[in-house]
């Protein structure tokens, strides 16, 4: 089963990381991971921990982090946790920050006192002692205290540690400037990063901020605000102007247009009235809609999507995989580094104890991991929120970053690229009969049947049909139908129902189906019927293959000639008709094996039921979800809330762009240490240098990663 907590103040990405292998290490926990951006904890667990969960959960968490406060999201809704722990944290380290701040100001002053004693009277050490020692205490006692604790847990090897080693070592060969100077520095640091990730994880908590508040539930003849959870199926709600629609349902009476942004990233209003579907999460621009409830909220548009990008977090991605393994044994190779530093070169050259200790020192304090931890899963979160604002819902790290790395995308035919309903498209009338007369013939013939092809032709006629002048109807299995309308006889089918007639008529080449009509034994004109191509669709094979997308191909169980002739006018490579599902597996199954030699990966996008088993064996699947079958919204990895294809090559830009930023922080990460390490190994950088190869690439990293969010 599955389970989510809350870790509410959870602020140290270094905690986090030991809190997802603490809780992992549990017995009877198949899996956990911790979403640092969102403060979630998700667990899958066997069934036999359901009742003492929580306990052991808390236990894990205070043995790293004694003041996070875990909260089980099955009382705390799990649709509000983001941006309820965003609220709440904003307010605890408003306090906590105001503080921090006071504290830093006054350790500050001491420091000033301190260096301006030193430079008045250099030889006032016990007086230069005392005041440095104030101000280190009043700028680095939490950092000392914090260290402590986690050594008692047998939790040595993190920033507290590295922090508080190197600024007593730096007391220790009387270096008592740089001692409290790397307190003061790393404190202002470290303020100043919390300010940037708080800022960041309230942007993120900001694009999930869709959750309606309450709905007004009818109730005999009055409307009471309740919570959306406790609305049933059938139930009728009210939404006023301004209102979010708090569920999905039926407009049963009213007119509105509704902004849709929230939830597909379009600006555009949508027009709503009776016996339209509407979703939850949009909000009612005009009139007053009544609704007729089809969903309750857990099953809702609204929740759906805050469950996929909040549970997004679960499934990382293989660089933040390799950043956690990567920080857990780093932090401890560097500490032996730095002693071996400070402890080797001595005995090997005479003298200089107190240099080679100071750079050992130095050493461990630009070592610090927390530029590379903290930044990549925000990074990698970001990029989740950003797309989700855009309408594509990406289920987790790891397909937006294989997303990357696409260059072959296997499209459906009907309902992806197509709008999967049938409409005519031409009208081609013979010997003196006009368009309008022609569609007049057909639509006629037509009026009895239920066929999708005689509905189309029904609705581009536009007008009722009178019944009372059609007579001897006739339903030719196979051929088409014939009819009396007004003395006229009237055919209306297939060509061989013209063959059959034994009418002269001229077979169409347009794409499409043909219905051949002809007029007391003359032929009068064919209309073709298709399935109409969605407007975006050649633009987004187009704007494909400017992202390097190698190859396009079109799988289909339409008729091949249709198949042809929709792939030709849309530029895709190539194109498969007549397919079952069956079918559509195996071509995947051959096309993956090209992918697979070139380190590349392919996408498949679906729109309906049978797509399911395509979706899942592709490397992504990318589902349609806002006409698609839930079988497919579940199948796939992506989702595409807008059923627009040309948000395909968005979402490979928002991964690429994703992409290019952790790699800079990771570049820019290793290559700032490591240019530093070299200068305090050679004694050419100090302390305060030191800390800026830290906590200040820390910031810079972070800032860098909040690009990713408003990009």
């Amino acid at each position: 089963m599955r389970k989510s907590f809350l870790l509410r103040g959870l602020d140290c990405p270094h905690c986090a990381a030991n809190i997802e292998r603490e809780v992992s290490g549990i017995e009877g926990v198949a899996e956990a991971s911790v979403n640092f951006s969102t403060s979630v904890l998700l667990l899958t667990i066997s069934e036999r921990l359901a009742g003492n969960i929580t306990e052991l959960i808390q236990a894990a968490v205070h043995k790293h982090e004694s003041e996070v406060e875990v909260i089980d999201n099955d009382i705390v809704s799990p649709e509000r946790s983001a941006s309820h722990n965003a609220e709440s944290q904003a307010h605890a380290h408003e306090d906590g920050g105001k503080f921090l701040i006071a504290r830093l100001v006054a350790g500050a002053a001491v420091f000033g006192a301190g260096l301006l004693i030193d430079r008045l009277t250099p030889d006032a050490t016990r007086l230069t002692l005392a005041v440095f020692s104030v101000s280190y205490l009043l700028l680095g006692g939490d950092i000392l205290i914090k260290a402590a604790r986690n050594i008692a847990r047998g939790q040595v090897f993190d920033e507290n540690f590295l922090m508080a080693v190197a600024s007593i070592g730096a007391f220790a060969i009387g270096e008592y400037p740089e001692a409290a100077a790397v307190m003061l520095f790393y404190q202002v640091g470290e303020l100043c990063q919390g300010m940037a990730v708080r800022k960041s994880k309230r942007s993120i908590a900001d694009l999930m901020d869709i959750r309606p508040d309450y709905a007004n539930l009818q109730t005999g003849a009055e409307f009471t605000k309740v919570p959306p959870e406790s609305v049933q199926i059938g139930d009728i709600i009210i939404v006023k102007p301004g209102e979010k629609i708090p569920l999905d349902g039926i407009v049963i009476s009213g007119d509105s247009t509704l902004d849709t942004t929230a939830l597909t990233g379009e600006s555009a209003p949508r027009k709503a009235g009776s016996g339209d579907r509407v979703l939850s999460g949009c909000v009612n621009q005009s009139g007053v809609l009544t609704i007729n409830v089809t969903e309750t909220f857990g099953e809702s548009t609204v929740a759906r999507i805050l469950n996929l990008v909040e549970n997004a977090g679960a499934k990382k991605a293989r660089t933040e995989n390799f950043i956690t393994v990567f920080s857990r044994f780093y932090t401890p190779l560097v500490v032996i580094a730095a002693a071996l530093i400070a402890v080797i070169p001595p005995l090997i050259f005479s003298g200089g104890w107190s240099d080679w200790i100071n750079r050992g020192l130095i050493f461990l304090v630009i070592s610090c991991p927390c530029a590379l931890v903290i930044s990549i899963p925000l990074s990698f979160f970001g990029g989740i929120g950003g797309a989700s604002r855009r309408g594509i819902l990406v289920k987790g790290g790891n397909y937006l970053e294989a997303l990357s790395k696409v260059d072959t995308v296997v499209f459906d035919k009907t309902g992806t690229l197509t709008y999967g309903i049938f409409k005519v498209t031409r009208r081609i009338p013979a010997n003196g009969i006009s368009a309008d007369e022609l569609i007049e013939l057909a639509a006629y013939a037509e009026s009895y049947s239920n066929h999708p092809i005689a509905k189309s032709i029904l609705s581009a006629y536009g007008k009722p049909t009178d019944g009372a002048v059609l007579t001897d109807y006739e339903e030719i299995a196979g051929y088409g139908v014939s009819v009396n309308a007004n003395g006229t006889r009237i055919l209306a089918g297939n060509r061989r129902l013209m063959e059959r007639a034994d009418i002269a008529f001229e077979a169409s080449a347009a794409p499409g189906t043909a219905v051949y009509v002809a007029s007391n034994g003359i032929y009068a004109g064919c209309v073709i019927i298709a399935d109409e191509i969605k407007p975006d669709s050649k633009s987004a094979v187009s704007a494909l293959k400017s992202k390097g997308v190698r190859l396009t191909v079109m799988l289909t169980g339409d008729n091949p000639q249709i198949a042809e002739d929709t792939a030709a006018e849309l530029g895709i490579d190539e194109v498969y008709g007549g397919l079952l599902p069956a079918d559509k597996v195996e071509k995947v199954e051959a096309l993956l094996t090209r992918t697979t030699r070139t380190g590349r990966k392919l996408a498949f996008v679906g729109d309906g039921i049978n797509d399911a088993p395509v979706l899942t064996r592709a490397d992504i699947g990318i589902a349609m979800g806002g006409l698609g079958s839930d079988a497919a919204i579940e199948a796939a990895d992506i989702v595409l809330m807008t059923d627009e294809p040309s948000k395909i090559a968005e979402a490979i830009e928002i991964s690429r762009f994703t992409k290019r930023v952790v790699w800079q922080n990771i570049a820019f990460a290793l290559g700032v240490k490591g240019a530093f390490l070299l200068l305090g190994v050679f004694g050419i950088a100090t302390m305060w240098e030191a800390v800026f190869a830290d906590v200040g690439v820390a910031l810079l990293a972070v800032l860098n990663a909040a690009r990713v969010i408003r990009h």
